[in-house]
């Protein structure tokens, strides 16, 4: 098709984004139903569904009109607004990495994960890793060809890594790693040497009920709008949108930890807090939702622990527990819940794991995906470093794959190249805590009151409003400099040195 105008350019690169965003609702939908509510054995029907939605969405990307379109839009780019050369530089990403995928490879690709997440959640019940094991390598396979894809001048796990931190690269994470674990290594040998926290009394019965109600009034105080963001219930933890008017976290429910769910919705919050914070503006098109996983997980990582875990935030919510939760926390002061929900001590679960730790868990699975990535590891071997470099890295054994290699559902999902986000999220929130305290002032003393709308509203401000209008390290620069672990790393040896008289 020729264009006459560019308004008639204009408005067919308009349906392109709408009808994409449609068909991409539509099998979010099926993906999110499939861990929340589906029954066991629904994974077939659902394949063939995503196999024809999954062709649909090639065909609609790659389609030659696509090409045309852009073109003609590339050659009027002084007459586009900022936004419109934004959406086109996307759409134009999307259109040739999605050119030089062989449309039976992408298709295969989306059925093969939707049987990974049966295969994974029934190999991990059963402690199975042998059973998981093939269809790992075909992931881990495809991820190698798809790497090509995408980037053929990258290594290929620098290619993979770009999908969820553009501009990030093993160079960058390979010093990165390295300084948290100069920071942390020696901090927990420290720890060890001292008495421990008790934080016996989170782990007597706490009724899922009573949680649930828990987690609404942990939703209400963030300020996350139910006639918006829902909550819903499965194995792992995670946080799904459609626009910033539909957003679902998801937590789970242990009768005996009170603080496992309690932190999953605040995570998953922030999140939510993300999405729902996007401008309208860009709803149905390609710059919907967050710009990174870094830059989302500095939000739920922020959320979770800067604020989550802070004396101030205990002290607004301790009243709230204290009411209801009577019998559990008879004789527990708001300072010894404040010590307990802070407690360092490696631990299997990296969604379990303290603040302090968390990041290590995350280093063992970058060290691993890197492995896998340039062939000088083996699927079938996973299992044997995992172990190791738990011990090496945690000081702890690895009693099965259900607790080790199995524990996480990013692999099954095809999410290689995401476990890094956690960690470059984590830092990055520890930055942005220090601008925001030089332009409001006591943060904490927000937090105190149970107030945490100026912190919400400084990071809509900031960052939430922009979705994926500005790229990553861009967006990130200009609210607070270069990057810089150092704030990371300097918090924790200040909150926990303090926390363990150290």
């Amino acid at each position: 098709m020729e264009y006459q105008t560019l308004t008639q350019a204009l408005d067919a690169f308009d349906r392109y984004q709408k009808t994409l965003s449609a068909y991409r609702h539509a099998m979010g939908v099926l993906s999110l139903d499939a861990v929340t509510a589906a029954p066991e054995g629904s994974w077939e029907g659902r394949g063939k569904t995503m196999e024809v939605l999954s062709g649909v969405v090639y065909d609609l990307t790659v389609g030659k009109e696509n090409g045309v379109l852009f073109d003609y839009l590339q050659s009027h780019l002084e007459e586009l607004t900022e936004l419109q050369k934004r959406e086109l530089e996307q759409a134009r990403k999307e259109y040739d990495r999605m050119q030089r995928i062989p449309a039976q490879e992408y298709i295969r690709y989306n059925v093969l994960l939707n049987e990974a997440d049966a295969v994974w959640h029934k190999a991990k019940a059963e402690n199975d890793f042998a059973s998981f094991c093939p269809i790992l390598e075909q992931i881990v396979e495809f991820n190698r060809k798809f790497a090509g894809y995408y980037n053929p001048d990258l290594p290929a796990y620098d290619a993979l890594l770009n999908e969820y931190e553009e501009g990030m690269n093993m160079e960058t994470l390979d010093k990165f790693f390295a300084r948290l674990r100069d920071t942390i290594v020696p901090l927990i040998e420290k720890i060890r040497r001292v008495p421990q926290i008790d934080d016996s009394f989170l782990h007597r019965h706490f009724p899922v009920e009573e949680q649930r109600k828990f987690s609404d009034y942990l939703m209400e105080l963030m300020g996350l709008n139910r006639a918006y963001c829902g909550i819903g219930e499965t194995e792992h933890p995670f946080t799904t949108n459609f626009g910033n008017r539909d957003v679902r976290i998801t937590t789970h429910y242990f009768e005996n930890d009170l603080a496992s769910s309690m932190y999953s919705v605040i995570h998953e919050g922030g999140h939510a807090l993300y999405e729902l914070g996007c401008d309208d503006c860009y709803n149905y098109t390609l710059l919907s939702g967050g710009v990174s996983m870094g830059i989302h997980e500095s939000q739920s990582r922020f959320y979770e622990n800067i604020i989550g875990r802070s004396p101030a935030f205990v002290h607004a919510i301790f009243p709230y527990l204290q009411e209801h939760f009577p019998r559990q926390l008879e004789g527990v002061t708001e300072e010894m819940f404040y010590r307990a929900v802070n407690k360092a001590q490696p631990s299997l679960i990296r969604t379990e794991a303290d603040e302090l730790t968390y990041c290590l868990h995350v280093m063992v699975r970058y060290e691993i995906e890197k492995q896998l990535i340039g062939g000088t590891l083996e699927v079938k071997d996973v299992p044997a470093v995992w172990n190791r470099l738990y011990r090496e890295y945690l000081g702890i054994d690895v009693p099965s794959d259900r607790e080790g290699c199995l524990q996480d559902s990013h692999w099954s999902g095809g999410s290689i190249g995401y476990f890094p986000s956690y960690a470059l999220g984590s830092a990055y929130g520890a930055q942005m805590l220090a601008v925001m305290e030089r332009e409001l002032g006591d943060v904490y003393s927000f937090v105190a009151q149970g107030n945490l709308e100026p912190i919400t509203q400084w990071l809509k401000e900031h960052i939430h409003r922009y979705a994926c209008l500005k790229k990553p390290g861009d967006l990130f620069r200009e609210v607070c400099g270069e990057f810089d672990p150092k704030y990371y790393t300097d918090y924790l040896e200040k909150k926990f040195s303090r926390l363990y008289g150290v």
